[in-house]
């Protein structure tokens, strides 16, 4: 069976995946900060798949040093990883400009060192296995710089892209491979957003497009692709005055 470890995973897009890759017969390193969810997710998955192993560690992306030490452990408890989903993050944000530094600050230092330490360990485990699937979870609004509330998680995003690019670069024609993930509107709780919103699809259905991608090792995809694909390709040319109100 495929190894597979998800950060972020105790709640929204992170443990849809957990569930979805344990219906595919993957067993699963989990980890994230908030251990009650975590144990509760993995009862749930053993109960409808018995066949999986599923591991539960406390991580906390932002303590790097623990990043390595929890992914290592990972490896060393299952045997490998196939494959390393670097799901973490925050999604808090202000216009910039308008006294907000902190929660700025506090997304930037998620969304880009964490997800560096995530994906230098990942990376370094690949290369000393030979092997690997880095999964980056990017975001629809990394095709372009965004407006108001979103402008830097939108730029922590496109770091995450690069960083994924850059690793693909280096371990070319290799066994190692790289997908970059960019979902559009999905239900979760970071999304802070309800079903009502327009374009938004259920976290079931968002996800499915996301494990279908990984599964497919995707270098790249727009998840799902109706609407997002064709709405990319708008995005990234409407002018500027129009990206403003629809931001």
């Amino acid at each position: 069976m495929p190894t597979t470890l998800i950060t972020g995973a105790s709640s929204g897009l992170g443990a849809e995946m957990a569930r979805q890759l344990a219906a595919r017969g993957h067993d699963l390193a989990l980890c994230a900060r908030r251990t009650d969810r975590l144990d509760s997710l993995r009862a749930e998955i053993l109960v409808a798949h018995p066949g999986v192993r599923v591991v539960v560690k406390a991580l906390d992306v932002n303590d790097h040093d623990a990043v390595f030490r929890v992914f290592e452990e990972f490896r060393d408890e299952l045997g490998g990883l196939d494959r390393v989903v670097v799901n973490a993050g925050l999604g808090k944000g202000q216009p910039l400009g308008t006294g907000r530094f902190d929660a700025n600050r506090e997304t930037a230092e998620t969304n880009v060192i964490g997800a560096l330490a995530q994906t230098e360990a990942a990376a370094a485990i690949f290369r000393a296995q030979s092997s690997g699937h880095l999964v980056m979870v990017s975001s629809f609004s990394a095709l372009r710089g965004m407006p108001r509330n979103i402008t830097t998680y939108a730029a922590t995003k496109a770091a995450v892209a690069h960083l994924a690019e850059g690793f693909r670069a280096d371990v070319h024609g290799t066994p190692i491979k790289v997908t970059v993930l960019y979902p559009g509107y999905i239900v979760s709780e970071m999304s802070g957003t309800s079903a009502k919103t327009p374009l938004m699809v259920s976290t079931e259905k968002g996800v499915r497009a996301m494990v279908e991608a990984m599964e497919k090792e995707k270098r790249s995809a727009v998840v799902p692709a109706w609407p997002w694909v064709p709405l990319g390709f708008v995005v990234k040319r409407v002018p500027t005055g129009l990206l403003r109100k629809l931001g």
